[in-house]
């Protein structure tokens, strides 16, 4: 893909939906990293119907120790690895109480020095919550990014500099939104809705797939 179709495949995709957000629900700044923290190897969907009724009794980092493991654990018991993800979450709490005054960092450091947040995941708090123009690479992401041809790579790091060295800066704090959207929803991994896409006529990828491949 070069420059002239990078720049009209972000146009293409900002036309369709300019102001694009994230499907995980959240009121603040510490429910978001929450919620990102619990959606590893887990739906947004998924997510949300178990943090609507933790943050209703506890989005806040001392709210969330009070619960306890076990308590905690209750609430999010139904999204994957819910064990692992209780502890690092309490474990952040901690330490956003002890060393931040409660609130979540604004730094790439702080944040990726918290239990259970990696660059992705401080990736998408620097984006979503305070604007910044990061690009979590996760893996609708990587599979659009490389499928497109917009930034391939054999792993994510690779891919999120490909990424943050060719789309125009002017798309960058909202291309993540589009990214991970065409992903979920049209560039799918097994069967992509190429007859569907705004965007194919930009696309490197051959193998376009007609509507017939995909069933109802």
């Amino acid at each position: 893909m070069n420059k002239n179709q990078i720049e009209a495949f972000f146009v293409t995709l900002q036309d369709a939906n300019p102001q694009p957000v994230t499907e995980l629900e959240y009121t603040s700044v510490f429910e978001l990293l929450t919620a990102v923290l619990l959606s590893a190897q887990a739906t947004d969907v998924g997510v949300n119907k178990a943090t609507r009724k933790l943050f209703g009794v506890a989005n806040t980092p001392q709210a969330i120790l009070d619960l306890g493991l076990q308590g905690l654990e209750n609430y999010i018991k139904t999204i994957g690895l819910y064990h692992s993800k209780a502890r690092h979450l309490l474990q952040t709490c901690r330490i956003l109480v002890d060393q931040h005054g409660g609130e979540v960092p604004r730094t790439r450091a702080a944040l990726e020095a918290l239990p259970g947040v990696g660059r992705k995941t401080a990736n998408v708090v620097l984006n979503v919550a305070f604007g910044e123009p990061t690009m979590a690479v996760d893996t609708h992401i990587f599979r659009v990014a490389n499928r497109t041809g917009l930034a391939k790579g054999k792993t994510p790091m690779e891919v999120e500099r490909g990424l943050l060295k060719h789309i125009p800066e002017r798309f960058m704090v909202d291309a993540h939104h589009w990214l991970i959207l065409h992903g979920r929803y049209v560039c799918q991994a097994r069967k992509p809705r190429c007859w569907q896409c705004g965007v194919n006529q930009y696309c490197d990828y051959d193998a376009k797939t007609p509507p017939q491949a995909v069933r109802k």
